[in-house]
């Protein structure tokens, strides 16, 4: 039985019988099931939309089409037919990061066209999908893909630009004005977020990516923005030991199979920025899961040494710590005392990067993981891209050592050739049952579905950068990146500065916020591997601190924004069985935030015992600052919690 299996109630009961339509139509519409977003197709020269909320108009004669080697579908399209139906899914997927349970309800329509291919639009009550489908015999090249997006009025875009194709996705957002995204400027990676500065947002992603391209967007110069492909790479040359050269590319963006599904481009939509804070739109179009039976992948949280640079030291460490034998299985000893299932060993354990199998002598690879395995802690290898390329048989080893799962590094690509590598390595990985975090990675986009053990991907400006990851930028994190799939950011500093103070390196590495900011992180930032990126000399040091982050879930039952500001304000209540935590956190633009929270989502009629961490009175000027108390709470009551610039607030709820 598939874990993410989608047992479908109703699916494409269809209540329009199919119909035979001229290309002369003067349009169709139709509305998600709640009647409050509707899509208005007009085919003509080529295939328009428009969509709309409430009855304001939200993007306006948008078109779609896609280019093949020798016929361009969506030119003067001929429709045959078109079919609407409706969908009524539960999707329990295995690693949850919102909802144990998702409800998927959407209106469908099926346009198919003369010429073998069809456009399936879905209009959910919270946005807005469509794919192109092919039955082409053999296979097809696809020379380019238009996404075509034009606003009706002056709209606000946050964006994520990088120099070229080349990126980790891990560049500050950007905020631009529509009309001044010229072609001339650099392109966004996906997820892009609009307000229209009236009452919408919208965010755009993808989802079910196989096989082809991610997606980036381009303005227009028109008030609008399009579509832009990397090309498939045809030659590559060396580049150091993780990376390659692209040196020649064809002039397709990608080679595929002429009868297939492409991937889902959406809209989701809303008046009320906490929606996005709970958004599941990449569940509800991803593939679902390929793996028969996933219980052997065991998400959870990871000590981590790289961004502490390997450094314990007090008086209980007696040796020389590094890079070592020793400093490791005082990472294990760490993990097992409170309870953190893995450890993540970085860069440096294994002799060379370029040899997967010979493990550093000074490391012990083989006893860490038996020293490991008697406290009950997995091992979880570091290893690039390029070397598990050119080794894809180190899985089957890896197993056989009792490795748990891999972090794999550096691809900064997102073409068709990269793509098809994620999928080959996710399916290498569980036939022998490791699970899979990718670093230098491009946005999920619906893998992590498919292959339940791609547990997280990077591709985001995370903890890493030290000085260069601050509130300002890590507020908009929950509503555009997080908000597609999980996200490893690597949170949990100890030490912590406001950023006019910010001064650290590695081994004595700092954050900019406060200490109930990073606390918060854990319960506001999702993924299926949650690292301990600190020192464990300091976790030891504060000791209520540690126990918080360590009680705090990887995986959750129910998710409930309840406040929400894009890019400042960020607060939600996730509930693990019947435990709840709350984690708030906040920008740098106010001096103090006040904000209110109502405990409605508790059960009536119970009293919970809810202990918090809070800015303390000097965590405005001191980011260290922060008070922990304990309070009795229960359903309707309300209270106001304070939050100082780059601050934050942390609770459990029992």
């Amino acid at each position: 039985m598939n874990f993410i299996n989608k047992l479908v109630l109703t699916i494409a009961v269809v209540f329009g019988l199919s119909t035979t339509l001229s290309a002369q139509t003067k349009g169709i519409e139709f509305k998600s099931p709640n009647g409050g977003l509707k899509v208005s197709i007009n085919i003509a020269d080529k295939i328009y939309y428009s969509i709309s909320s409430g009855g304001d108009l939200l993007l306006e004669n948008n078109h779609l089409q896609m280019s093949l080697r020798n016929e361009i579908l969506g030119q003067n399209p001929k429709l045959v037919s078109s079919k609407k139906g409706q969908g009524n899914e539960i999707i329990k997927p295995y690693v949850s990061l919102k909802f144990s349970v998702v409800k998927s309800n959407y209106n469908s329509l099926m346009l198919n066209f003369k010429g073998n291919y069809a456009v399936e639009f879905r209009a959910f009550d919270d946005g807005i999908a469509y794919r192109f489908i092919t039955s082409k015999k053999g296979s097809v090249e696809v020379m380019n893909e238009e996404f075509s997006v034009n606003f009706p009025d002056e709209y606000a875009l946050h964006l994520q630009q990088p120099g070229g194709f080349k990126t980790a996705y891990e560049e500050v957002y950007s905020q631009v004005e529509s009309k001044d995204w010229k072609p001339e400027n650099k392109m966004s990676t996906l997820p892009v977020l609009i307000d229209t500065k009236k009452k919408y947002k919208i965010l755009i992603s993808e989802s079910d990516l196989t096989d082809y391209p991610c997606m980036f967007l381009k303005g227009t110069g028109n008030n609008g923005m399009s579509a832009a492909f990397p090309k498939v790479p045809l030659e590559f040359g060396d580049d150091g030991d993780r990376s390659l050269k692209i040196l020649k590319e064809a002039d397709y963006i990608a080679k595929t199979s002429g009868t297939r599904n492409f991937p889902w481009r959406y809209f989701v939509i809303t008046s009320d920025d906490k929606q996005l804070l709970e958004n599941t739109m990449t569940l509800k179009l991803a593939s679902p899961s390929v793996i028969k039976d996933p219980t052997w992948v065991k998400p959870g949280q990871a000590s981590w040494e790289w961004w502490n640079d390997a450094a314990p030291y007090g008086p209980d460490v007696n040796f020389v710590s590094g890079y070592n034998l020793a400093t490791y299985k005082y990472y294990i000893d760490f993990a097992a005392k409170f309870g953190i299932p893995y450890i993540i060993m970085d860069e440096g354990w294994a002799k060379s990067t370029t040899d997967p199998y010979t493990p550093n002598p000074d490391v012990d690879v083989h006893e860490l993981i038996r020293y490991g395995k008697e406290k009950n802690v997995g091992v979880v290898l570091w290893l690039t891209w390029l070397t598990v390329h050119k080794n894809m048989e180190l899985f089957k080893t890896f197993e056989e050592w009792g490795v748990k799962g891999v972090k794999i590094d550096f691809m900064d690509r997102s073409d068709q050739w990269i793509v098809n590598y994620y999928e080959d390595v996710a399916k290498e990985a569980a036939k022998h049952k490791l699970f899979v975090d990718f670093h230098g990675a491009f946005k999920p986009a619906g893998l992590e579905y498919k292959y339940p053990n791609v547990i997280s991907y990077e591709g985001v400006r995370g903890m890493e950068q030290m000085g260069g990851c601050y509130p300002d930028n890590s507020l908009y994190l929950p509503f555009m990146r997080n908000a597609v799939g999980p996200m490893d950011y690597t949170p949990g500093a100890m030490i912590s500065m406001q950023p006019d103070a910010y001064r650290a390196a590695r081994p004595n590495a700092a954050s900019i916020g406060t200490r109930a900011y990073q606390l918060a992180l854990f319960v506001v930032f999702e993924s299926g591997i949650q690292m301990l990126a600190d020192n464990p000399t300091l976790y030891y040091r504060n000791l209520d601190c540690t126990e918080f982050i360590t009680s705090v879930p990887t995986t959750w039952d129910e998710t409930k924004a309840l406040d929400a500001k894009i890019g400042e304000v960020a607060v939600v209540a996730k509930r693990k069985k019947d435990k709840w935590f709350v984690g708030a956190i906040a920008n740098g633009k106010e001096k103090e935030r006040t904000v209110s929270l109502n405990f409605d989502f508790l059960e009536k009629g119970k009293t919970y015992t809810m202990t918090y961490f809070e800015d303390g009175i000097n965590a405005g000027r001191q980011a260290m600052d922060y008070r922990k108390k304990t309070i009795q709470v229960k359903s309707g009551d309300k209270i106001d919690i304070k939050m100082v610039r780059n601050g934050g607030w942390a609770a459990v709820i029992m």
